[in-house]
């Protein structure tokens, strides 16, 4: 094979709690995770050597500051692979939004290389791999409607969550999760998502039972930053959602409702209205 192409799905988070601050500096976190049909398309080609990343974005680096040529370079690093490769990257997922857009890369570059150099990799071995580029790599190789705990990168996989239709929209503003979790107090959260109810709930099938109990620890921290995360939120409810939370540490907001129409005319009122910088209407992926 000596092209290959490939799609890179975003995830939201249903819930997002912090357990606590470890030792080392990360955080204990427990979450669910879920993959949407927002997506980056990945080429492979190969050729004689070296490593060579282009993109239609402007705003993403091209050289070893990329997750996508980190991911590359350990596959090279890992498995005997003769000749190089060079990967182009169309961007739609946003970026620095909390929707893991780069280690969706990380993970489509790990199953991409896989397949261009007919590696035989099971997903266990590149989700093993996909730890050491980042704690979501793994999820993100996996997919789908997942239990993450640890830092992240401990899997449990869940039922597929109850279909329905998730508007996203994301402000005009990039957030670090760096700074999000160095703002973060663990010791200070008083109320902690129900993060068992949830997976009680995927099990039970009952999507209400989900939106119940959607929550985010990290809103706490770029809530306060950037108001305009909570406006959003509030906008998507007063529209027809049935609940709305941002996504990972933001600033990302999604909100979930069950008719397609009023999803719809939610999203021409955000379009119109201009809250957000990029605006989507999706539904869950497997």
């Amino acid at each position: 094979m000596n092209e290959y192409r490939i799609k890179a799905y975003a995830k939201i988070n249903l819930g997002l709690d912090v357990v606590r601050r470890l030792e080392n500096g990360y955080h204990e976190v427990k979450m669910v995770m879920q993959t949407v049909g927002i997506y980056d398309v990945l080429d492979f080609e190969r050729t004689d050597g070296g490593i060579v990343i282009t993109t239609d974005s402007g705003e993403l680096p091209t050289d070893e500051n990329n997750l996508i040529y980190k991911a590359a370079k350990l596959m090279m690093e890992t498995y005997p692979i003769s000749g190089g490769v060079k990967i182009h990257l169309e961007k739609h997922i946003p970026i620095a939004a909390g929707m893991a857009g780069g280690s969706t890369d990380a993970a489509a570059t790990l199953k991409g290389m896989n397949r261009l150099f007919d590696l035989g990799c099971t997903l266990k071995d590149l989700m093993e791999l996909g730890v050491k580029i980042g704690a979501d790599v793994p999820y993100c190789v996996m997919g789908g409607t997942a239990l993450a705990e640890g830092i992240g990168e401990k899997l449990t996989p869940l039922a597929p969550a109850p279909d329905c239709y998730v508007l996203v929209a994301k402000p005009d503003i990039n957030v670090s999760t760096k700074y999000v979790y160095e703002h973060l107090d663990a010791q200070e959260i008083v109320k902690h998502p129900d993060i068992d109810g949830m997976v009680e709930a995927i099990a039970e099938e009952s999507l209400q039972g989900i939106l119940d109990r959607m929550e985010n620890v990290l809103e706490t921290v770029t809530v306060s930053a950037y108001p305009v995360i909570q406006t959003i939120k509030d906008r998507m409810k007063e529209l027809g959602a049935i609940n709305s939370l941002m996504s990972g540490s933001g600033p990302t907001v999604f909100g979930i409702f069950v008719e397609k129409d009023m999803a719809r005319r939610a999203y021409d009122k955000l379009e119109e209205e201009q809250l957000a910088k990029q605006i989507f209407l999706t539904e869950f992926c497997e």
